[in-house]
């Protein structure tokens, strides 16, 4: 199977996993990227057997908007059923690296909201130790060089996504060269940072099941403690 048709999959696999815990009340969350629209897109032939949605980008808002599927603003939500989004890397604590597609704020508040966090990848997301993928910072503009400073006296190698705005109108560091041994910890270093907003690790609130696509299906996998 290509990277797509994994995707595919796991898209699928996530709106069979969710299907029996919907109801007509039922608000869901839904993440952003590639794989995530893969779930937007198989969650249509649903979307008359639950209420309707929180999306943590707008590209995943006029997307879910397109298939019709109500879309509704956090704050008129008190907590929502399921969560499913994807990852850029996961371990076997399904401890995640998230960040890739700049969403990282809105994806963790939405997290923190939801009863069930389920986490949608293809195998080539899953690694022994996180840090492969550069790490997500998203930064307050005027911070930008201050957090860059500390973030190299943590062990990384800041890199400013140039370009890039994310939707609550900050910027992108991308930390490359970490070996991320102490997830947890280092999540928790970074928030500390005076003009961090949040970084991409979801450690202290993990997924609670992965949905990990390969070439002999996909696996569904829970937390190793």
């Amino acid at each position: 199977m290509t990277q797509d048709e994994l995707k595919q999959a796991v898209g699928q696999a996530a709106v069979d996993y969710i299907a029996p815990k919907l109801h007509r009340d039922s608000i869901i969350g839904v993440g952003t990227g590639s794989t995530a629209n893969c779930f937007i897109d198989a969650l249509a032939r649903l979307k008359d057997d639950f209420n309707g949605a929180v999306a943590s980008s707008d590209a995943s808002a006029e997307r879910l908007r397109k298939l019709g599927i109500t879309v509704y603003d956090l704050n008129e939500v008190s907590e929502l059923e399921v969560y499913v989004d994807g990852a850029d890397e996961s371990n076997a604590q399904l401890e995640l690296i998230k960040g890739g597609g700049a969403a990282l704020t809105r994806e963790k508040i939405v997290t923190a909201v939801s009863k069930e966090f389920v986490c949608i990848a293809d195998e080539s997301k899953w690694v022994g130790v996180l840090g492969r993928f550069p790490l997500p910072v998203e930064v307050i503009p005027m911070a930008r060089s201050y957090v860059a400073r500390e973030l190299v006296k943590l062990g990384g190698d800041p890199v400013y996504r140039e370009g890039v705005l994310t939707d609550n109108g900050c910027v992108i560091l991308d930390v490359h060269h970490l070996e991320i041994m102490e997830p947890k910890k280092l999540e928790a270093e970074i928030n500390q940072i005076a003009g961090v907003v949040t970084n991409g690790l979801f450690a202290q609130r993990g997924a609670d099941v992965l949905l990990l696509g390969g070439k002999d299906g996909v696996k569904t996998i829970y937390p190793k403690y």
